[in-house]
C-alpha cells in the first residue's frame, strides 16, 4: 500500500468514525463496539486494499498516548488503597489465565506444542487499557470497582508481555527457565517505573521554567512517546514507564498548569484520545481481512478453526470469572491472617469485574507480531481476533445493562469518608474570602472593591460608568489583581483538602475546573494587566 493510499484510508476511517459513534450513540452501543463492527464491514467492501499492520507500529503510535491519558486521570487515593486486588487482577489473573487457556487449547490441539498453548494464553490473558477505557467511562460505577478495572488495565500488560516472550521463545528453541523469566518480569516492573519516574520529575521541572502554554502542552504530549521509547530502549517496560509518567504529571499538573493551559490541553487530549481510540478499533477490524485471506477465506478459517477459536474464548472469560470469584471467597480468610476488619464479600462486585475483561490493541500487536516460524500462527492470530471480538462487542455492549441491574449505585463505598461538593465549596469560598478581606479595604476600613461584595450591581454601575470611555487600567488591574488573589487562595485550600485525604480526585478535577473558569475570565475582563 503506498503513502498517499494510506493516508486515504486513514481520512477515510476518521470520516467513518462519526457515523458509528452517532450509530452507537442510537443503538447505546459502547464506541469501541461500532468502531470495531464498522472496521470489518469496511474491510470486506470491494476495492478497498489489504491492510498490513506493523505491530511494533501500533504499539508506538497507539499506546503510549492511551496509556497516559489513563494514568494521568488516574485516581492515586483510590488505586492505592486499592493496590492489592490491583495486582491481585494485574498479575495474578494474568497468571491464571495463561495457565487455563493454555490447558484447554493442548486439550483440543493435542498436536500444538505447549509453549504455543502458553504463548496464545499470554496473547489473549491482559485485557487492555484502552479497550477498557473506551467502554467503562460510559458506565456508572462506584469508584473502587473503577480504581481496580482501571489500575489493572494499566499494569497488566507487563506481565502478559513477559509471559509472551518466554511462551514464543521456548516454543522456538524447546528451552525454559522459571527463575529466569521471575527475574526478568521483576526488572522489567522496576526499571519501566525507574524510566517513567525519571522522565516524570524532568518532565514537570521543564514545564515549571516554560511560559508558553503550547510548548507545555506540546511537552506533556511528546512526554508519553518519550517515556515508552526509552523504556523499550532500555529493554525494560514502556508501558510501566509510560503510566508512572502519566500518574507523577496527573499528580503535579495542579501545581504546575496554568487554568488556561490545564482548559486548553485537556480538550486537546480529549480529542487526540479519541481520534487514536476510533483509528485504533477500526484498523483491528481492518486487519481482518488479510488474516482471513492468508487461511484460504472466511468459510475455510471458520470451518477448521471455529471449535479450537470458541474454546480460547470460553477459557478466557471463565477463567477471569473462576479467579475473581475464588479471591473474593478468600477474602474473610485473608483479613483474618492480617488481623484486619472482618470484610464483606461482594458478589455483585466480583461479577462486574468479572465481566469487565475487554481485550484490545495490546492483543492484536502482540499476535501480529508471533514470529513466521512459531507453530499454528494462524491459529493463534484467529484466536486472538476471536477474543478481542466477543469481548468488545459481547461483553462491553453488556456490561452497562449488568451494571444497571445490580443497581450498583448504593453499592457501599469504604475507605475515608470525602467531603461533599457544597462542604467543599463551602471551604473554598471561606478561604476566598479571607484572602480578598485585607486586600478589599485600606487601612481606614474603606471599602476599595464593592463589586466582591456585590458583584453584579457593581457591574451594572461600571457599565453605565464607563459606556463612553475604557476602564482605566490602574483600577482594573487593582481590581481583578483582589478577584485573583482570592481564586489562589481557593485553589491553595482545594490542594490542601486533596493532600489531605479529604477530597476525592474527582471532585478536586471538577472544583479545580470551576476556579480555572473563574481565573480564565478575571484574566480576559482585566485586559492582561494583571497576567504575569
Amino acid at each position: 500500500m503506498s503513502p498517499v493510499l494510506a493516508f486515504k484510508l486513514v481520512l477515510l476511517s476518521l470520516v467513518a468514525t462519526i457515523g458509528l459513534e452517532l450509530l452507537a450513540k442510537r443503538l447505546r452501543l459502547p464506541p469501541a463496539a461500532a468502531f470495531l463492527v464498522g472496521g470489518i464491514a469496511m474491510a470486506f467492501l470491494p476495492g478497498l486494499p489489504n491492510v498490513e499492520l506493523d505491530p511494533e507500529l501500533v504499539l508506538v503510535v497507539f499506546l503510549p498516548p492511551l496509556l497516559m491519558d489513563g494514568a494521568y486521570f488516574s485516581v492515586w487515593d483510590e488505586f492505592r488503597r486499592n493496590l492489592r486486588g490491583i495486582l491481585m487482577l494485574a498479575i495474578g489473573a494474568v497468571l491464571f489465565t495463561t495457565l487455563v487457556v493454555g490447558v484447554a487449547v493442548h486439550l483440543v490441539v493435542p498436536g500444538l506444542p505447549w509453549a504455543a498453548c502458553f504463548a496464545l494464553g499470554a496473547i489473549v490473558s491482559p485485557p487492555d487499557a484502552v479497550a477498557a477505557k473506551a467502554v467503562l467511562e460510559r458506565v456508572a460505577l462506584p469508584r473502587r470497582l473503577m480504581a481496580l478495572l482501571e489500575g489493572e488495565s494499566l499494569l497488566n500488560d507487563a506481565a502478559g508481555l513477559v509471559l509472551y516472550r518466554f511462551a514464543v521463545a521456548a516454543a522456538l528453541t524447546g528451552a525454559f527457565n522459571m527463575q529466569h523469566a521471575a527475574a526478568e518480569f521483576g526488572v522489567l516492573a522496576l526499571g519501566g517505573v525507574a524510566v517513567g519516574v525519571g522522565v516524570g520529575m524532568l518532565l514537570v521541572r521543564i514545564i515549571r521554567v516554560l511560559t508558553d502554554e503550547y510548548l507545555v502542552i506540546t511537552a506533556s504530549v511528546l512526554s508519553a512517546w518519550i517515556s515508552y521509547i526509552v523504556g523499550e530502549w532500555l529493554e525494560v517496560s514502556g508501558v510501566i514507564a509510560t503510566v508512572t509518567t502519566g500518574m507523577i504529571l496527573g499528580w503535579h499538573q495542579h501545581q504546575v498548569f496554568s487554568a488556561t493551559t490545564r482548559i486548553r490541553g485537556t480538550a486537546f487530549w480529549q480529542m487526540m484520545v479519541f481520534l487514536l481510540e476510533a483509528l485504533v478499533f477500526l484498523l483491528i477490524g481492518l486487519s481482518l481481512r488479510s488474516v482471513f485471506g492468508r487461511l484460504g477465506g472466511t468459510a475455510d478459517a471458520v470451518a477448521y478453526l471455529a471449535i479450537p477459536v470458541t474454546v480460547v474464548i470460553l477459557a478466557v472469560v471463565l477463567s477471569r470469572f473462576v479467579w475473581v470469584f475464588a479471591t473474593e471467597a478468600l477474602k474473610p480468610i485473608w483479613h483474618r491472617v492480617l488481623h484486619r476488619r472482618q470484610a464483606r464479600q461482594d458478589w455483585r462486585s466480583a461479577t462486574i469485574v468479572s465481566w469487565a475483561g475487554m481485550r484490545g490493541v495490546v492483543t492484536l500487536a502482540i499476535a501480529l507480531a508471533l514470529p513466521e516460524a512459531m507453530p499454528g500462527r494462524d491459529l493463534l492470530l484467529v484466536a486472538a481476533f476471536g477474543v478481542i471480538l466477543v469481548t468488545v462487542l459481547v461483553q462491553g455492549a453488556t456490561i452497562g445493562p449488568l451494571i444497571g441491574l445490580f443497581d450498583v449505585r448504593k453499592m457501599q463505598e469504604g475507605g475515608v469518608i470525602k467531603l461533599t461538593e457544597p462542604q467543599a465549596w463551602a471551604r473554598l469560598e471561606r478561604a476566598q474570602l479571607e484572602a480578598i478581606r485585607p486586600l478589599a479595604f485600606d487601612a481606614n476600613g474603606k471599602l476599595l472593591h464593592p463589586r466582591l461584595w456585590e458583584q453584579y450591581s457593581y457591574r451594572a454601575q461600571l457599565t453605565e460608568r464607563f459606556k463612553d470611555r475604557f476602564y482605566p487600567d490602574e483600577e482594573r488591574s487593582a481590581h481583578f489583581s483582589v478577584v485573583l488573589a482570592g481564586l489562589a487562595a481557593a485553589r491553595a485550600e482545594l490542594l490542601k483538602m486533596h493532600r489531605a485525604g479529604q477530597l476525592s480526585d474527582e471532585l478536586l478535577r471538577h472544583l479545580e475546573r470551576d476556579l480555572d473558569l473563574q481565573e480564565v475570565a478575571a484574566l480576559h475582563d482585566s485586559g492582561g494587566v494583571t497576567e504575569k
